[in-house]
């Protein structure tokens, strides 16, 4: 090793929000190696307090314009469970087809416009529409079906306007549905035809063991159902979430972070294969195969990997969601329900992992407070302690090298950094200070 190297990234390109890495090794030893959050704090929790139930979901979707679907779906999911709402099978359905959008709007983006640039030397996607057009042009095609599915189920993907707690407020016509398995069938040639590509790529070598944490339902590859599933230690109610994230302050974050039976665990599309690669669809488990994936997997950078299996998956949890609308005679269904004081969780899988909504409402339907705790943040010590193992192994590369493997550490959990900032200190005139 040499005696000293130092590494100050300020900020990490190709993802979303700021975020520095800095890493110093003096006289041969590792003496600092973080992952600092310098994004400015979020007060989500706060402002829906004393909104109604009508609101809740609709102020959360702005935590996020990438997955902002993921939070209205997380929203309606505490609000249905504080109130002992049962959805419908038919809402059941709408909503996996605008999960799938929004899962393909986003997988999409990370791993043809941020991750694979890194593999073929590139510092952006610009380049590569001179070099590898026909592949630009597929991901822009991807991406865009993401976003129009969206645009079909929930009247726009980026904070849908259908959503509603118990019912959507519109639904689609035939046509529509049929236009949908259309596309997602075209979808799964387009993805098909870049297993080659993702095959050529030459990703690190690197292994660390972790707990893996996400949603579990036995027999599915679940996103909108379920509990919650250690790789340490099993099947965890959702409503005993608190036990598992154990958020906590970390003093260069402003991003708390979480533990559970080890120091860190990831979330994420990685962990979900880890966890319930058994139930994935046929073509999914092939791709898996074709691309060399196994779990347990415990290479974090085949995080991009498990995102394009995930595509596969989606595509045809998708089609048979829309096949089975189209056997049903779908209409607006009654969102009426009594409204009672109650506590509720929605624990649901967005692209970046697991994510958390908790809300506490009176008997007018009114909230009394809130918890949001956000896949990025829960993936952050992880990250940094993949930092810790990797720079050891790669500290006789130049400083770039170095630079750029960290660098692509960070890209390859898909970090959403600007959802994951909570902390605000507030120092009061009696003196005392909180931290919310």
């Amino acid at each position: 090793m040499p005696d000293n190297v130092k590494i100050d990234v300020h900020h990490i390109t190709r993802v979303e929000g700021h975020g520095n890495i800095k890493v110093d090794v003096k006289n041969g030893e590792l003496v600092e190696c973080r992952l600092e959050i310098v994004e400015a704090p979020r007060f989500f929790e706060a402002m829906i307090k004393g909104r109604t139930y009508k609101e809740a979901s609709l102020i959360t979707s702005r935590i996020c314009g990438i997955c902002s679907a993921g939070h209205v779906l997380a929203s309606l999911a505490a609000t249905e469970d504080a109130f002992n709402i049962k959805i419908s099978e038919q809402e059941k359905l709408l909503r996996c087809l605008l999960n799938t959008g929004q899962h393909f709007e986003s997988h999409v983006l990370h791993i043809y416009f941020l991750a694979i640039p890194d593999f073929v030397g590139a510092k952006s996607v610009l380049p590569l529409v001179n070099t590898h057009k026909d592949v630009v042009v597929q991901a822009i095609k991807l991406k865009k079906l993401g976003h129009e599915i969206g645009d079909m189920i929930g009247g726009r993907l980026i904070h849908p306007t259908a959503t509603n707690v118990k019912a959507m407020t519109m639904v689609p016509e035939p046509g529509v549905l049929e236009e949908i398995i259309v596309r997602l069938e075209d979808a799964k040639q387009e993805l098909k035809s870049s297993i080659p590509l993702l095959k050529s790529l030459k990703l690190p070598d690197y292994e660390r063991e972790t707990e893996y944490i996400s949603l579990y339902k036995k027999g599915e590859y679940t996103f909108l159902e379920g509990d919650i599933y250690s790789s340490d230690s099993g099947e965890i109610s959702r409503k005993d979430y608190l036990d598992v994230t154990n958020e906590y302050l970390c003093d260069h974050s402003t991003a708390k972070r979480t533990k559970h039976k080890r120091e860190s665990y990831m979330v994420g599309a990685l962990a979900r294969f880890n966890n319930n690669s058994q139930w994935l669809s046929p073509d999914a488990k092939q791709t898996a195969v074709d691309l060399g994936l196994k779990a347990p997997c415990y290479n974090s950078y085949l995080n991009t990997v498990a995102q394009f299996v995930e595509l596969v998956h989606l595509a045809d949890e998708g089609i048979k969601a829309a096949s089975a609308l189209l056997n049903k005679d779908v209409k607006l269904e009654d969102d009426s329900f009594p409204l009672k004081a109650g506590q509720g969780v929605g624990a649901v899988e967005v692209p970046r992992g697991i994510l958390f909504h908790d809300y506490t409402y009176d008997d007018k339907g009114i909230l009394q407070r809130s918890n949001c705790i956000i896949p990025t943040g829960q993936n952050f010590q992880n990250i940094e302690n993949d930092f810790r193992k990797l720079v050891p192994e790669i500290i006789d590369k130049s400083q770039d090298e170095i630079r750029l493997l960290l660098e692509m550490m960070v890209r390859a959990y898909d970090p959403c950094i600007s959802c994951s900032a909570h902390i605000l200190d507030i120092e009061f005139i009696n003196s005392r200070s909180t931290t919310v």
